[in-house]
């Protein structure tokens, strides 16, 4: 069955408008049923001219005489009120020409169109069209509850685990629901775009509107509507006045001087008759883009950005509340022994910068949303205080992400000036990783800088989505030349921690940019057929929806096996940036030679590990006070690990790095100045570079005479002064 329940004009000054319309094919019966009530300024006889067009092609051309078919009140027609009932059989040879897409897929894409001409003189005196619907949509509110579900349990398992201590799992869960969450918004970003979208595309992309804020709440619109009014603008009163405003949302382009377009709700079906005498006087009002988007939540325009910023702030305020609500518990349990006392110790020590870390990501995660909204709002202007806000927020945001980027590329840098690896000092500090890890745990340690392109990425596509409403084409050219060259980029450097996550983050690159390429082509600018445009609408839906149950489906499964796991880790090969390495946790120390390489780091003799911070201040790595003194992962490596350029020579021991006069070794009374007897302290063979979190990781063997000799060689060899060491050897430092 097919219907449409809605009637608009499709030319300019028309006789004829409808108050209520509905109409009904039963392809059963091969019956078309009329109820309409219109209002009309035509006299005389006239004949209709049917046009029936699906996915653009036109299955159905015909014109009947109203007189010869039974049309009550249009034989003749008279100005005023005019009511219309009737059934009208539709010839096989009719019915077999449309499309059988038309009963089964999905928000059809169907249209009819009657031209009203005077029997005389054969002119069009008026023109109205309907949208056609087999009652079936894309668009459910059941989609948009799962996939917002789905990403908040992996966002929520990736923190659990990393309390856990499972910093691998923690690490892959994090970067594949952060992949998830950006395929989510590319997805709304289509259907913000100002190109006439067909109609299986708008409603599918409605489904992820959510992840940029766009959600309707009764009793929030009210209040952005009264914050509007308190700041001197003008609050839109497009859904209020539905009586007497026909809304049609932009879809596909069609053959005609109006793109006209089905009304969003069911207000519009029946319309008050209270002046059935008076022509009416309703207006068109073409709505796309960003407006469109709004407009089928049902969010008034002007509401647009306040909503969209108002959710962002619930979610960073409800995600804050929740990890002290998290910090109590755990606290409580330790207390009242439902918890071990070394369980989630790392984050019951340090959680305020675990609080500052997830702060940022969620920043990082409505960046989007915030440079879309924003840019745009400048554009809109709904009254002054919105425009601060929007300018605040944006600004803010911006320097924040930017500043941060600059700090880690500050940490790398000084890492492999003095370490030879970047992961050293961005893994080894428990501050600096849980501060700024949001901002590169995802990537390699290598490709620590990636943030910045992604960043700018973010930022362009924005611009032109907020400054580019008025024309979808340049949106769709501009979209096309970002994503090529951001496929290209990341198809190149493989800037991800792995190949799996690799390979899932170029994936969604592929998509997104093979959707741009449907989008370009919605805008009609290569002048295909409709029939095209129809067919690739329902390419895309079919594509994207099978696209994102692979990918809910495969971080799904990495969210239970995170949750349910004993040893998650297990699932995930250790990084060959060697990250783990440097990761410490004074909470679990496995083994000896753990504890050992700890004691050595002076962790223990803190109070919390969190308090070793070396990115606060830069003097501290070139200084031998203050934090210097507690962290032997500042000491630059030995020239036998740092690949020195001073020849020493081969009949000289290994020198320890470590300055003598701080007490990194329990004190033993024995004389500590200058070069160590290694026959005088047990701990000797340790006195290399203790930088290393990994139990005996680069610690060479020391002479094991019993003669304090130095001009010997030593019996066992150690690693000569060349040669890589294995966080080296790990990070692609090989030489």
């Amino acid at each position: 069955m097919i219907e449409s329940n809605s009637l608009n004009p499709c030319q300019d000054n028309s006789l004829f408008t409808a108050t209520l319309f509905n109409v009904v094919f039963t392809p059963d019966n091969n019956s078309l049923a009329f109820d309409i009530v219109g209002v009309s300024s035509i006299s005389g006889y006239v004949t209709a001219e049917i046009q029936v067009i699906a996915y653009g092609y036109t299955a159905v051309q015909q014109t009947l005489d109203p007189c010869t078919s039974n049309l009550e009140g249009m034989c003749p027609m008279n100005t005023g009120q005019i009511n219309i009932q009737s059934n009208i059989n539709i010839p096989n040879s009719v019915i077999k020409d449309i499309p059988g897409i038309a009963y089964g897929v999905p928000d059809l894409d169907g249209l009819v169109k009657v031209y009203i001409k005077t029997k005389a003189t054969g002119n069009d005196v008026a023109c109205v069209e309907a949208q056609l619907s087999n009652g079936k949509t894309v668009d459910q509110k059941a989609v948009g509850w799962v996939t917002a579900v789905i990403a908040g349990l992996a966002l929520v398992a990736s923190a659990v685990t990393s309390g856990l201590g499972h910093s691998n799992t923690a690490a892959h869960v994090a970067a594949n629901a952060l992949s998830l969450f950006g395929f989510f918004q590319a997805q709304a970003i289509i259907g913000m775009t100002a190109v006439p979208l067909p109609p299986i595309v708008a409603s599918w992309t409605q489904n992820f509107q959510w992840s940029l804020g766009i959600i309707h709440v009764g009793f929030l619109e009210d209040i952005c509507t009264w914050y509007q009014r308190a700041t001197g603008g003008t609050p839109s009163t497009l859904l209020s006045n539905l009586n007497s405003a026909s809304v049609e949302v932009q879809k596909r382009s069609i053959e005609v001087v109006h793109m006209l377009f089905k009304r969003a709700y069911d207000e519009l079906t029946r319309r008050t008759n209270s002046a059935p005498t008076t022509t009416s006087t309703s207006k068109v009002i073409i709505i796309s883009g960003i407006k469109r988007v709004g407009f089928r939540a049902k969010i008034e325009t002007t509401n647009i950005f306040l909503t969209g910023l108002i959710f962002f702030m619930i979610f960073v305020v409800f995600t804050a509340i929740c990890v002290l609500l998290f910090k109590a518990f755990c606290e409580a349990a330790v207390k009242a022994g439902w918890f071990k006392g070394d369980k989630f110790e790392d984050f019951r020590t340090g959680w305020k910068v675990v609080l500052k870390g997830i702060l940022f990501r969620l920043v990082l995660i409505g960046y989007p949303q915030i440079c879309i909204l924003c840019l745009w709002e400048l554009v809109e202007r709904d009254s002054a205080a919105e425009v601060i806000l929007a300018l605040f927020f944006f600004l803010s945001m911006t320097v924040a992400l930017v500043w941060a980027s600059f700090k880690v590329f500050r940490i790398a840098k000084r890492s492999v000036n003095m370490h030879k690896n970047p992961a050293y000092i961005l893994y080894s500090d428990p501050s600096a990783l849980n501060k700024w890890g949001f901002l590169y745990v995802q990537f390699r340690a290598t490709a620590y800088y990636f943030i910045i392109p992604m960043l700018g990425y973010i930022l362009i596509k924005a611009i032109f989505l907020a400054f580019s409403q008025a024309s979808g084409t340049v949106q769709a050219i501009a979209l096309v030349i970002i994503e090529a060259g951001f496929l290209i980029g990341v198809s190149i450097l493989r800037p991800w921690m792995d190949k799996k996550t690799n390979a899932f983050n170029i994936s969604i690159a592929a998509v997104n940019f093979l959707n741009v390429i449907f989008l370009l082509v919605f805008t009609s600018i290569f002048n295909q057929p409709g029939i095209v445009t129809g067919v690739m609408g329902v390419i895309y839906f079919v594509i994207n929806a099978v696209f994102a149950l692979v990918l809910l489906i495969l971080v799904l499964v990495a969210t239970c096996y995170a949750f349910f796991s004993k040893n998650p880790d297990t699932r995930y090969q250790p990084m060959r940036d060697d990250r783990g390495s440097f990761i410490k946790s004074q909470s679990q120390l496995n083994t000896e030679l753990d504890a050992l390489g700890v004691t050595a780091r002076g962790d223990m003799a803190q109070k919390g590990y969190y308090s070793r911070d070396l990115d606060d201040d830069e003097d501290s790595f070139s200084s031998s006070s203050g934090k210097m003194a507690h962290d032997a992962s500042a000491v630059p490596l030995p020239p036998s690990t740092a690949n020195s350029n001073r020849n020493n020579s081969l009949r000289d021991p290994p020198r320890s790095p470590i300055d003598p006069n701080m007490q990194y070794f329990p004190s033993d009374g024995t004389p500590r100045h200058g070069t160590p007897q290694y026959t005088d302290n047990p701990r000797g063979m340790y006195s290399g570079d203790n930088s290393s979190s990994r139990p005996g990781a680069d610690m060479p063997l020391m002479n094991n005479s019993h003669g304090g000799n130095d001009d010997r060689r030593p019996n066992t060899g150690y690693r000569q002064q060349n040669n890589s060491s294995p966080w080296q050897r790990g990070a692609g430092y090989d030489h």
